[in-house]
């Protein structure tokens, strides 16, 4: 008898298992549960689309009909698995006609994550939004169309947060970014967030920082901050983080983790092996300390994915861990960053240099050349590359690309003195950046 597989839960962790595992194996009977109507979605593109730079909806996302029928899964939208009875290895099922069970060989939880939503006063007004799902999208689609606001507060300078800023602004809405650090996208060092500091006001955007949100008053169009400033806005993105679903999980018993997020071992088995988890909910180890950490990310998500699947199949494949390697587009900028940084390192107890370069993309003589910025965290003894920031209006992505496999080969600095890496000067320098940032950093071995 085939083996049956219960899902729970779509889009980059639930959906991509599903279609890996049937790749493996076409008679294993697969079912996916989920709350929403979408199987399968682009998170990232939801900004884009509220920009216009993606008009059309649908381009964002995968249709049920299609899935099902190209993966040969039973797909059940509208659906949430509301328990687990782990002793009889069933489900708790509800939709809009009633409950019911179903039975599991091996079951794969993939609950994601929810937006935090800071209790204030005022905070469920209807000017306030998350982003976190299509209906999100949607309601916040439809306000700006419907409303035409003129200006936005944004509370929070991380991914969510700048590129909503980017893409409002793009519309023609006045944006105002709140943080309550002194820095906005607290992955990259403060020195190399002051670049996006600067970029941000240059671009009209108002920044705020050391200050937080105690509230809204007037409809949720006066916001209150922490220091007790106030501002106008017609609407409010609340972009403060994302926290695990765990209660599924924690109703069952499987076991959290040092985060909060659901603990797994290297094949991504809870504490029961008959039961896996992947995606924003869980928790994998750290690449170089080999602690755990929690990383929300659609890499990472895939990653497990794949993982599981082989597991289902009989075969063990290596998890070394995460880098955590994450990249985006503000304006004009690419920021990234992979590895840890000063905080993550200063927290582990792991002592570092650090070597940073200012340059250009490519030869200078050379149209379209612009600035780039890069940074290094390394080992002062062996020169283990910890971590990298690269920013820069040509050329960061590659540049990331590279420090990220480095470190993943563990390469050390002396090392990337060494790469080759190809020079024309539409593309580079006879030494690359990459190279020269080799060279500062092994000068302080």
């Amino acid at each position: 008898m085939a083996q049956r597989i219960l899902v729970v839960g779509g889009v980059g962790g639930g959906a991509t298992v599903s279609a890996q595992i049937r790749r493996n194996d076409k008679d294993v009977e697969i079912i996916i549960f989920d709350k929403g109507e979408h199987v399968a979605f682009s998170n990232c593109g939801m900004p884009y689309y509220l920009g216009g730079v993606i008009e059309n909806k649908e381009d964002i996302l995968v249709p049920v009909d299609k899935f099902r029928e190209k993966y040969a899964v039973d797909v059940r939208t509208g659906t949430e698995v509301t328990s687990i009875h782990r002793s009889e290895k069933k489900v708790l099922v509800k939709d809009k006609s009633g409950e019911y069970e179903e039975s599991y060989d091996k079951l794969i939880i993939s609950p994601g994550a929810s937006a935090v939503v800071p209790d204030v006063e005022g905070r469920d007004e209807a000017c306030v939004f998350t982003l976190r799902t299509i209906p999100d999208m949607e309601e916040i689609h439809q306000f700006i169309e419907r409303n035409q606001p003129k200006n936005a507060a944004i509370i929070g300078g991380g991914f969510i947060g700048l590129e909503m800023a980017e893409n409002l602004h793009e519309r023609g809405i006045t944006c105002t970014v709140i943080d309550r650090s002194s820095q906005v996208m607290k992955v990259v060092d403060k020195d190399m967030a002051e670049v996006i500091h600067e970029h941000l006001r240059e671009k009209g955007i108002k920044l705020i920082l050391d200050d937080g949100l105690a509230g809204y008053s007037n409809n949720g169009k006066t916001v209150h901050l922490s220091s007790g400033d106030t501002l106008q806005a017609d609407m409010t993105l609340m972009a403060t983080g994302v926290k695990p679903n765990t209660g599924l999980a924690e109703a069952a018993s499987l076991k959290l983790g040092r985060s909060g997020a659901i603990a797994v071992n290297e094949y991504m088995q809870t504490n029961d092996p008959d039961i896996y988890a992947l995606g924003d909910a869980v928790e994998t180890k750290d690449f170089f300390t080999g602690e755990p950490r929690h990383v929300a990310l659609a890499w990472p998500a895939h990653r497990q994915a794949y993982l599981i699947a082989s597991h289902l199949a009989g075969e063990q494949v290596n998890n070394h861990g995460i880098i955590g390697t994450s990249i985006f587009k503000l304006f004009d900028l690419t920021i990234g960053s992979t590895g840890h940084n000063k905080e993550t390192l200063k927290d582990a107890g792991i002592p570092y240099k650090e070597a940073s370069l200012e340059t250009y993309s490519h030869a200078k003589y050379y149209p379209g050349s612009e600035k780039l910025w890069l940074k290094i965290l390394f080992d002062a003894d062996k020169g283990t590359i910890y971590g990298c920031d690269v920013i820069g209006l040509d050329g960061a992505d590659k540049r990331l690309g590279v420090l990220a496999t480095a470190i993943r080969g563990k390469l050390t600095v002396a090392d990337l003195e060494e790469l080759e890496l190809g020079y024309a000067p539409p593309y580079s320098a006879p030494k690359d950046p990459i190279n020269i940032l080799g060279y500062k950093a092994n000068q302080q071995m």
